[in-house]
């Protein structure tokens, strides 16, 4: 069992850790994008070779363990029921198309308004943020060296990622979006209202 769980855990982390990487394809060349007519038809396998690469560095990897412990599922298990709370809530006023990044390709749809309320009014980026819970917990519960480098790695690409979405956001929002990203944190929530 707790094999089976290591090599899920090893093909969450790099799948989830390819997601910033598909990202920085797109937001600093929105524009390029939604010029194509049809941009998954490029992006989607792009992200699939992404993920090819990923798994062919890290698989003599896969097995290196930091630590063994069923207890570490414990935490774990918190993290993965965060991760499923963050996206729930950060998906509740966010439409499917919104979620997967059309407003960004296609012109015709970047007119969606901002989302500010929700969890949005205290994190920005409630999504990325249920990622790194979800790559977190495989980390902890699996004690897999390899999830945790995928984990560090997703966080420094997010980092970047990140920039280049609020760049791109207040491109598409201006002033509003810049208020916005003054009082809300982008991955850390704020605990207090106001």
């Amino acid at each position: 069992m707790f094999l089976f769980l290591r090599i899920l855990g090893w093909l969450v982390c790099a799948a989830y850790s390819t997601i910033p990487g598909y990202w920085l394809l797109i937001h600093p060349r929105a524009g390029y994008w939604r010029a194509h007519r049809s941009p998954f038809l490029l992006l989607l396998p792009l992200w699939a070779a992404m993920f090819a690469i990923v798994l062919l560095v890290t698989v003599p990897f896969r097995s290196i363990l930091i630590y063994q412990s069923k207890w570490a599922w414990l935490p774990a298990a918190f993290l993965f029921g965060v991760g499923l709370w963050l996206y729930k809530n950060g998906g509740a006023n966010f439409s499917l198309k919104q979620l997967g990044g059309v407003p960004e390709l296609r012109a015709a749809h970047s007119a969606h308004p901002l989302v500010t309320t929700g969890i949005r009014a205290r994190v920005r980026h409630p999504i990325y943020l249920a990622h790194l819970c979800e790559m977190l917990a495989w980390s902890l519960g699996t004690g897999l060296a390899v999830c945790f480098a995928l984990t560090v790695f997703a966080m420094v690409t997010g980092a970047w990622m990140i920039r280049a979405e609020d760049d791109e956001l207040e491109q598409r929002f201006g002033e509003a979006y810049r208020e916005y990203r003054a009082q809300v944190p982008a991955v850390i929530p704020k605990l207090t209202r106001g």
